[in-house]
């Protein structure tokens, strides 16, 4: 079923086919989904072996995965951090940098990062000698796929967007390999 989802996540669209007709419908949607880490909910309570949750795990597949852009982990939250009032950023001034970074985006390149193919990709995601060391060993030892590679780039290029720089630093490539939750846990997983 979300296998499905596969096609219209890459490309945007939607294409219906019966009899001797095909159709293709606009489809650019933001995916926005959760996933308990472990069939109980938490991996760190050690109630599920590690394959366990490999077989639980094994339902998402890896291509469908690979078109996550951001996959964040979410810790239990304690008691006091419940009952905690913070100051958080407030949405106007996020939304601003948001704005500000999209508008970059689309006056360097046209297009905002998301949309960048290979291409345009080896264009306006170039990467310094240490950044691209860095990326490539954390994809070999993450065993990451060309797709996250080049999801990585992205990400890493909206990340130094949003900090006003003109180049990707290795801490945003840092940031964005942070932002694949999931295959450090399947590295992590496999490794037993």
């Amino acid at each position: 079923m979300l296998d499905s989802l596969r096609e219209p996540m890459e490309t945007g669209l939607v294409t219906i086919s019966r009899a001797a007709r095909q159709v293709d419908f606009p489809a650019r949607f933001q995916l926005i989904a959760a996933l308990n880490p472990s069939p109980t909910g938490s991996i760190s309570d050690k109630r599920a072996t590690p394959d366990q949750v490999l077989r639980y795990l094994s339902k998402i597949s890896g291509p469908f995965l690979d078109r996550i852009d951001l996959q964040i982990e979410l810790p239990r939250l304690t008691t006091q951090e419940l009952q905690t009032e913070t100051c958080a950023e407030s949405s106007e001034t996020i939304r601003d940098r948001v704005n500000t970074a999209h508008r970059i985006a689309i006056e360097r390149q046209g297009m905002c990062n998301a949309l960048l193919g290979n291409k345009a990709l080896s264009q306006f995601c170039k990467l310094g000698h240490a950044e691209s060391q860095f990326l490539g060993a954390a994809t070999e030892k993450l065993n990451l796929s060309p797709r996250s590679y080049h999801r990585i780039l992205k990400v890493a290029r909206t990340i130094a967007d949003m900090a006003g720089r003109a180049q990707i630093d290795l801490v945003d490539i840092k940031e964005a390999l942070s932002y694949r939750a999931f295959e450090r846990l399947l590295s992590q997983l496999t490794r037993y």
